[in-house]
């Protein structure tokens, strides 16, 4: 039984790193100064963006684009800033690594 919940406990908390890093990152490279989790701040809620590529032909590389290169495509007239205007770097890797994490909204 002991073995059991240990083993529950551990799946558990793996299954959270992923979002907890993700949640770091997105800190780190300022995406939350204008966006959160649910609610629309500066520009859409993450559910949202989530929302509208989940199932378009690419959508996790197109959202890594528009993470490192910015743009309007989907939102009128706030066009989101590239990341070097946003003052960060972000490589392709962490542009991935944030799309992802967006699409699990």
């Amino acid at each position: 039984m002991k073995t059991l919940l240990f083993t529950t406990a551990l799946a558990t908390l793996i299954s959270t790193i992923p979002a907890l890093a993700g949640s770091d990152l997105a800190t780190s490279k300022k995406c939350m100064e204008c966006h959160a989790v649910d609610k629309e701040v500066k520009g859409p809620s993450f559910k949202a963006i989530a929302k509208l590529y989940k199932g378009t032909d690419k959508a996790e590389a197109r959202m890594a684009d528009k993470i490192r290169k910015g743009g309007a495509e989907h939102w009128g007239q706030n066009a989101m800033p590239s990341a070097e205007a946003r003052g960060v770097k972000i490589s392709d890797a962490e542009a991935k690594k944030l799309a992802q994490w967006v699409l699990t909204h």
